[in-house]
C-alpha cells in the first residue's frame, strides 16, 4: 500500500512516521482492497489554538471509488484516530453493500428447481 503524506503545518509535519505507521497498522486487513492512502493534516486557525487540527484520510480503492473523511480535533493524533476509525466503518459498510447477499442467492436457486 502506497501512504501518502501532506503537512501544511511544520508541526504536523513531525507526525509524518507516526501517521504512516498508524495508516498501515488500521488498514492491515484491508491493504488488498486499498492501494493508496493519502493523509492530510492542516492547521485551521492557525496559532490562535482552540479545536482546529484537520485531519483528511483519502482511501483510494478500484471496489468501492474513493472514501474521503475529515475530521477535527484539538490535537494531531486525535484528528487522525478519528480520521481512520470514520474512513474504515465507511470504506467496510461500501464494501459490504457493493456484495450480492449470499441469503438471497441461495433462497433463488432453490426457487428456480
Amino acid at each position: 500500500m502506497q501512504v501518502i503524506f501532506e503537512s501544511r503545518d511544520a508541526d504536523g509535519a513531525q507526525m509524518r512516521d507516526l501517521s504512516i505507521e498508524r495508516v498501515r497498522f488500521v488498514l492491515r486487513r484491508l491493504t488488498p482492497l486499498v492501494p493508496r492512502a493519502k493523509v492530510q493534516f492542516s492547521d485551521v486557525n492557525g496559532p490562535r489554538g482552540g479545536v482546529d487540527k484537520r485531519c483528511q484520510v483519502e482511501l483510494s480503492t478500484e471496489a468501492a471509488g474513493t472514501v474521503v473523511i475529515a475530521s477535527l480535533a484539538g490535537d494531531w493524533r486525535t484528528a487522525l484516530d478519528r480520521s481512520l476509525g470514520r474512513a474504515t466503518r465507511v470504506l467496510k459498510r461500501s464494501l459490504q453493500r457493493s456484495q450480492k447477499p449470499v441469503r438471497g442467492r441461495i433462497e433463488k436457486i432453490a426457487l428456480d428447481s
